[in-house]
């Protein structure tokens, strides 16, 4: 078993808070991240798949390939967006780290799985201090 990661950068906004929740509720919980006015994060998305090496070509998953599909499914859709608003994956769910790594999993499984390598772990950090680590 071999494992490989890509990472992707991104810049997105968005909003920590509950719409059924009052301002005064949301900034109790979610504190400067319930901002009214949004705010953003310069993010790093680490996608993690693991498998055998195809011995014909040395590779797990071509890494060219696996660009493309993070890229195509992910990053094209939450780049320099809101969250909150613009995400179509992210409807009707709170913006948090957790949910989008959740999210990003659930887009870029099946995808991986079609290459026969296996979705290993997404890692996402929100800031330099602040990660989260999803394996399914």
């Amino acid at each position: 078993m071999i494992y490989i990661t890509r990472r992707e950068s991104f810049n997105a906004a968005h909003k920590l808070a509950r719409p059924d929740w009052t301002e005064d509720e949301n900034t109790a919980v979610f504190g400067k991240c319930a901002n009214p006015n949004w705010h953003g994060h310069n993010y790093q998305l680490y996608v993690t798949v693991k498998g055998e090496v195809n011995p014909e070509t040395g590779f797990l998953v071509d890494l060219k390939w696996l660009k493309q599909v993070i890229n195509t499914h992910v990053i094209d859709k939450v780049d320099h967006r809101n969250l909150n608003l613009d995400v179509d994956f992210m409807k009707g769910k709170l913006a948090s780290t957790e949910n989008l790594a959740i999210a990003v999993w659930d887009i870029l499984k099946p995808h991986v799985n079609e290459s026969g390598a296996e979705l290993h772990c997404i890692k996402i950090y929100e800031t330099d201090n602040n990660y989260v680590e999803y394996f399914g």
